[in-house]
């Protein structure tokens, strides 16, 4: 497939970027074709490269007033000192955002926990707490930006904004956007009292990459500019609530609490008692799943509304089911819960689980 550009001038400085650098990789620029795009502004395209042990090579195209493409290879340092598997920088031609980088395979964790049985899959998710337990036991308060208390809130904006206003039609009156607001305010609340770790802020399978050799079962990480230093529930509630595929409840625990007893001798859930109670650290991990699914609803609305991809909105339901399975068992987020219902125009049972809250 050949490469579309809407600027002739950006696909002329590509070319001469990529001719520049023929020589020291190994590079074929003639062939350049596409390789994958994401929900962002950037996308990926791919070269053959005799020096790359799978023949190709990856150009980041990520325009830089677009796009933090310094956030990128900043977070791509902090990874590999901590012995993760990311993409190396080989290149960067800052002033146009175009990155050479290591191509660490063509098969997403996703695609092979799709076409597999659950019960095939404890190996696999073996190996995500393998890159998630060295990622949260680094110490980079002072490296990475604060998943604070304005961000958290931030993000959740987007749910009354582009879900509710632009996605459903719903014009909320100023007290039930004043209701959103308190029920915000105490998600964000509970979540941020939990431990402070690094955070990928998108750690799911479709970011996870198999690796090229079984006898070296490290998963390779993407998709990780994003990082901040949050809650350490972020990470494990993203990877077991996917955006695009479920599992079912006792998956979801058993995956849970194997992570919750890696993290026990670390110390790092010590100071509020988890390491005693993994009730208490999975309801921390619903919690922040909470807000994580709130703010991906409206992500995936603005992502169709706004930049014309509509793929995502399809998978809005996902996320609401899993608001609702939070919300059902928590008696403090019943109200939650029947505004959201009545946004659907549907009716729930009066009759749900009590929670710990």
């Amino acid at each position: 497939m050949d490469v579309t550009w809407s600027d002739p001038t950006r696909q002329q400085a590509c070319a001469e970027w990529l001719a520049s650098l023929r020589d020291r990789h190994g590079l074929s620029p003639e062939a350049l074709s596409p390789a994958s795009a994401d929900a962002s502004f950037r996308r990926y395209l791919q070269v053959p490269a005799t020096a790359s042990p799978t023949g190709r090579y990856l150009v980041m195209d990520s325009p830089p007033q677009l796009e933090n493409n310094a956030a990128f290879a900043h977070v791509a340092g902090l990874m590999a000192q901590a012995g993760l598997n990311v993409p190396r920088i080989l290149d960067w031609h800052q002033p146009q955002g175009f990155l050479l980088l290591t191509d660490l395979g063509p098969d997403t964790l996703m695609s092979e926990l799709a076409a597999e049985p659950e019960a095939d899959h404890r190996a696999r998710w073996q190996q995500c707490l393998d890159v998630l337990l060295p990622w949260q036991s680094q110490s980079l308060a002072q490296a990475l930006p604060p998943y604070d208390r304005a961000l958290l809130m931030r993000e959740l904006q987007l749910f009354p904004d582009w879900y509710v206003g632009q996605h459903l039609g719903v014009t909320l009156t100023d007290a039930e956007r004043q209701q959103w607001q308190t029920w915000f305010e105490r998600i964000v609340t509970h979540n941020l009292q939990a431990p402070l770790v690094p955070v990928h802020r998108d750690f799911m399978p479709r970011n996870l990459m198999l690796p090229l050799d079984p006898a070296q079962p490290v998963l390779g990480v993407l998709d990780f500019q994003d990082a901040v230093w949050g809650p350490i529930t972020y990470d494990v509630a993203s990877l077991m609530r996917d955006a695009f595929i479920s599992w079912d409840e006792e998956q979801v625990i058993d995956v849970t609490v194997r992570h919750w007893e890696r993290l026990r001798p670390t110390g790092l859930i010590d100071g509020n008692g988890w390491s005693q109670d993994f009730g208490a650290f999975y309801e921390a991990v619903e919690w922040m799943g909470l807000q994580r699914h709130l703010k991906v609803a409206g992500i995936f609305a603005r992502l169709t509304l706004r930049d014309g991809k509509p793929k995502y909105l399809a998978d809005a339901p996902r996320f609401i089911h899993y608001i609702r399975s939070t919300a059902v068992r928590y008696r403090e987020l019943t109200p939650l819960l029947r505004a959201l219902d009545r946004l659907h125009g549907t009716v729930q049972e009066d009759s749900w689980v009590m929670g710990r809250g």
